[in-house]
């Protein structure tokens, strides 16, 4: 049996006698099991694999201690992984990141209680949520020089999608810009990979490469190495929530269902009139080839969410530098309009976002067969609700609770308009035809059906 203790490292360094204690009662708590589960992915940091039971097979001997000591607490890692070490020591980026994950899902957890009826359900009190746990990863300093740029995309991309990404990243590392992105592979790998070049070569010290994940979803998405500050947030509307106010500006490359959901997400946000004003760089881009890719997004959202929302974004195909441009010219109005409104730098207060994208959405075979999925409402409704039901899928897909789902009760059944229900069942057909739904190699079964 191996045993390895890790000294704490971060924020977690310092904590009281008081805080050493309540994490200390975290061990019994169902935010145990999910802490447990969470370090594991974060310990398989690199290894191509989006299944989580293939994952965790292996690992069926892993466990996860904490153990007391008067300067506060240390981690005890029983068994772990072999990937995870370098010569017998682990990793310093994969000891950070498991610090992290302690940080966000007992420390913070038990102070928000994530797992209980208790955890907060209002507007107000998610977004100040998010706002505290951000400012407790440290992810809001140094966040107010107006340069994060958040990079969204598939984790199952071909190779020439990938190297785009690395160009994209290197561009805007050039011009001195930083990536968050959602620290899986792929898209998510890429933009931050190409800007640890163009930081070096600009001698930029302050490189940041955030990586903002959630549970359920990690182990199908672990860390990837370059990340250097690590955010678990609770559930993937916190996530997305979390996304949108760190950001300044926004790249999306070519990905599948999740990616759909953060546009639409995304889109739905920016529709609000009370956002109108505001500026928000929204770049969709991809290499030579991708055209039809984004003609057909592109064709989705005008033909669903409308010309408003169209507006809300700009395409360019296989230009690296022009995207980096673009942003960069983007970034200049965020600043002017920050100024004028007298909102933070570090994290955008003035972004109003309805308690419809902020509420967890479950997905079950009722939730998902109830969704409003027709035109007789406004554009920003059906946003929301193509958004939960694209959710829904990434679940049924990569999420160990909507894999099993999926197993005891057969596919989620999605019910609309004749014609909406069409473009929808198009859309993922192409997802599915690109290899875009689960990693290249894999063979994937729909984990949904389209009832018109």
């Amino acid at each position: 049996m191996k045993k390895v203790q890790l000294n704490p490292v971060g924020w977690m360094s310092q904590l009281s006698q008081i805080e050493v204690a309540q994490l200390q009662d975290t061990t019994n708590s169902a935010l145990y099991g999910m802490f447990r589960n969470c370090c594991l992915a974060v310990l398989n940091s690199g290894v191509d694999e989006d299944d989580y039971e293939v994952l965790f097979a292996p690992y069926e001997n892993f466990d996860i201690k904490l153990v007391r000591r008067e300067r506060g607490v240390k981690i005890e890692l029983v068994n772990p992984p072999e990937v995870a070490f370098v010569d017998g020591t682990l990793v310093t980026g994969v000891h950070e990141h498991i610090f992290a994950v302690l940080r966000d899902l007992l420390f913070m957890g038990n102070k928000y209680a994530f797992t209980h009826k208790s955890a907060p359900v209002d507007s107000v009190s998610i977004t100040d949520m998010v706002f505290d746990m951000l400012r407790h990863a440290k992810a809001l300093e140094g966040n107010d020089s107006l340069n994060t740029v958040v990079c969204w995309g598939g984790h199952s991309i071909n190779l020439t999608e990938y190297k785009y990404t690395k160009e994209v990243g290197y561009q805007l590392g050039l011009r001195e810009m930083n990536i968050c992105t959602g620290c899986g592979p792929g898209a998510m790998k890429g933009p931050m990979k190409g800007a640890t070049i163009g930081h070096a070569k600009q001698r930029y010290k302050a490189g940041r490469y955030i990586g903002i994940s959630e549970p359920s979803i990690i182990a199908a998405e672990p860390p990837n190495a370059i990340v250097n500050e690590l955010v678990i947030m609770p559930d993937i509307e916190k996530r997305l929530e979390a996304f949108v106010r760190l950001a300044h500006g926004i790249v999306i490359f070519p990905g599948g269902v999740g990616t759909a959901e953060e546009l639409l997400y995304l889109l739905g946000i920016l529709m609000n009139e009370r956002n109108a004003q505001q500026p928000f760089p929204v770049i969709l881009t991809g290499p030579a080839g991708s055209e039809t890719y984004f003609e057909a997004i592109d064709e989705f959202i005008g033909a669903t969410i409308g010309k408003e929302a169209q507006s809300k974004y700009q395409i360019i195909v296989d230009d690296p530098e022009e995207v980096a441009r673009v942003m960069r010219t983007g970034l200049g109005r965020v600043k002017k309009y920050r100024e004028a409104m007298g909102d933070a730098y570090s994290f955008n207060w003035s972004l109003k976002i309805e308690e419809d994208f902020q509420r967890p959405f479950i997905p079950t075979h009722q939730t998902m067969s109830g969704l409003a999925l027709h035109h007789n409402q406004d554009n920003a409704s059906l946003a929301i609700a193509l958004r939960q039901a694209f959710s829904g899928i990434v679940a049924g897909n990569v999420k160990a609770e909507g894999i099993q789902h999926i197993k005891q009760h057969g596919p989620f059944k999605l019910t609309g308009d004749a014609k909406l229900m069409e473009r929808v069942d198009t859309l993922l057909e192409s997802f599915v035809s690109q290899q875009r739904m689960k990693l290249p190699g894999s063979a994937y079964t729909p984990c949904y059906t389209i009832e018109k």
